[in-house]
């Protein structure tokens, strides 16, 4: 007689990730040292008494003002880059125009190799070739960003339905007026709602960048950490989450005006309206949308100027120095196993840590309203939290390795999941849970199978795309706590060995590009092939 296997109910499936916690407990207590738990105490009361300095919040406030500009021409130069190589790499325009879609097939591979590498590698890299110079930063997010808004784009195009192309193609339209005509309205809701999410992304690298010295807020906050200023260092992180919150809202109520696509399938748009009401409308979001455009341009061009942003900087390259003879065969000689198994550890946890925790916080805090309120908080403050202060931070208390870098990247990822889940919860509506809890059920039994029941598919799905990210950003954490690729990359850009960097980014490129294609597999299963 067989046993069947028994498989975890739909509400258990989010929960499952959690599972990494019992290895991670288990290894922490060896890692503590007694050194830094003054620091962190000292820490956290300058979180209630940050410095309200006026001098300190001028400098501030100014280095807040060059990250919000570099995230912004960041963020608009990826958009022109990712429509114009979204289009030239669709398979669907390219059929239509010359009848098959292999040269579609070549740009998306030659689009995977930028879009694998993190912005942060094309920082230090354009950093030693280009100087310390505000185009960097604006290039940094815009090489990555933009070939990943053209993958968004080639794949939205490729999925819209062909019906209205193919009967305009047939009443005699040339094909490029019938493509726009047909596929250009419904193509963008989808380009704007993501767009609207990149540039939050953007906020955040922009910060990150200047973490690693190409200016801006990040520098403020690394300066003050390593001297140990915390009242300084929240007063920078205040204003940092007074923007990104900020930010957030104004594009959750464009996105709403607008009527555009929830993120990532967790949220619906509600039911269509139709009549004379919805064209109304769609004229609305029309004019609306050619007026914010005609007022970014301007916009675009006050922040260049005021950055001193000079295309022509690009055409000043300072050269790289020459190759040892040998040092192709000593970057071969690298102790290549350790160094992708750290990687992929590193990646795991993080990943376990970030995908799991959340729906196990939600459901840990259930009983108590206040609960919510606190754990938007922290998750507002992970989001915001670049990765490598996080690990900085945890070094005063834990030995450097792969959980030190796990728990500093699951702590800024949890922030990003955790508002997700509840944009999707607060979707799902109450009347589940309400019904459980009139039933007799207790809060957090209500929540389980009221909320995440019909959330579990399309959150894990996200969370198999976030845990693609989270590999990209190993080399963010690696570079601090001393673990996997982002440590030898460290190495090889302090010693100025080229030979070596170029195998790592090869090593790295090839990772990412592997964990995308595993990624892409597991959302297409779970969510049924869609």
């Amino acid at each position: 007689m067989r046993l069947a296997l028994s498989r975890p109910a739909a509400p258990l499936l989010p929960l499952l990730p959690a599972l990494v916690l019992l290895p991670v407990l288990l290894v922490l207590p060896a890692l503590v040292h007694g050194g830094g738990w003054e620091l962190i105490g000292q820490f956290a009361w300058a979180a209630i008494t940050p410095s309200r300095d006026p001098l300190l919040l001028q400098s501030l406030l100014q280095g807040l003002g060059v990250t919000a500009g570099m995230a912004l021409l960041g963020w608009a130069l990826s958009l022109a880059l990712g429509l114009m190589l979204g289009l030239a790499s669709s398979r669907l325009l390219w059929r239509e125009l010359c009848g098959t879609s292999l040269p579609a097939e070549a740009i998306r591979r030659l689009l995977a190799l930028p879009r694998s590498i993190h912005e942060l590698i094309w920082g230090l890299l354009l950093l030693q070739l280009l100087g310390q110079r505000p185009v960097v930063a604006v290039l940094a997010i815009a090489i990555p960003y933009g070939a990943l808004v053209a993958r968004v784009v080639s794949d939205l195009l490729d999925a819209l339905p062909t019906g209205p192309l193919r009967a305009l193609r047939a009443a005699g339209a040339a094909a490029p007026a019938a493509l726009l005509t047909a596929l250009g309205p419904p193509l963008l809701p989808g380009v704007i709602s993501y767009g609207g999410y990149r540039l939050e992304c953007a906020l955040r690298s922009a910060t990150l960048l200047g973490v690693f010295g190409l200016g801006g807020l990040g520098n403020e906050l690394l300066l003050t950490l390593q001297s140990l200023q915390f009242q300084e260092l929240w007063s920078g992180l205040w204003l940092l989450l007074a923007l990104m919150l900020l930010l957030e809202t104004a594009v959750g109520a464009l996105r709403r005006r607008w009527a555009m696509p929830g993120r990532f399938g967790l949220r619906g748009t509600g039911p269509r309206r139709t009549g004379g009401l919805a064209e109304a409308e769609v004229g609305r979001r029309g004019r609306e949308l050619l007026l914010a455009g005609l007022l970014l341009l301007p916009a675009l061009l006050v922040v260049g100027q005021a950055l001193a942003v000079q295309p022509a900087e690009l055409l000043h390259w300072q050269p790289l120095p020459p190759v040892a003879p040998r040092g192709w065969a000593d970057a071969l000689a690298l102790p290549w196993p350790g160094l992708v198994a750290g990687t992929l550890t590193l990646m795991l946890l993080a990943a376990g840590l970030a995908v799991g925790g959340a729906p196990l916080l939600l459901l840990l805090v259930a009983p108590w309203p206040w609960g919510q309120r606190v754990l938007q908080l922290l998750w507002a403050l992970g989001r915001l939290w670049p990765p490598p202060l996080t690990a900085l931070l945890l070094l005063f208390v834990l030995k450097p390795g792969v959980i030190t870098a796990a728990l500093a990247l699951g702590f800024h990822n949890l922030g990003i999941l955790g508002r997700l889940l509840l944009e999707g919860a607060e979707a799902a509506g109450p009347a589940a849970e309400q019904g459980l809890l009139a039933a007799g059920c207790g809060p957090r039994l209500a929540l389980l199978y009221g909320r995440y029941s019909g959330l579990a598919r399309s959150y894990l799905a996200y969370g198999a795309y976030r845990a693609d990210v989270i590999l990209r950003e190993t080399v963010v954490v690696g570079l601090v706590a001393g673990t996997g690729l982002g440590s030898q990359l460290r190495e090889s850009l302090s010693a100025f060995a080229w030979d070596q960097l170029a195998v790592l980014l090869l090593a790295y490129a090839l990772l990412t590009l592997v964990g995308e294609d595993l990624s892409d597999r597991a959302r297409r299963r779970l969510l049924g092939g869609a």
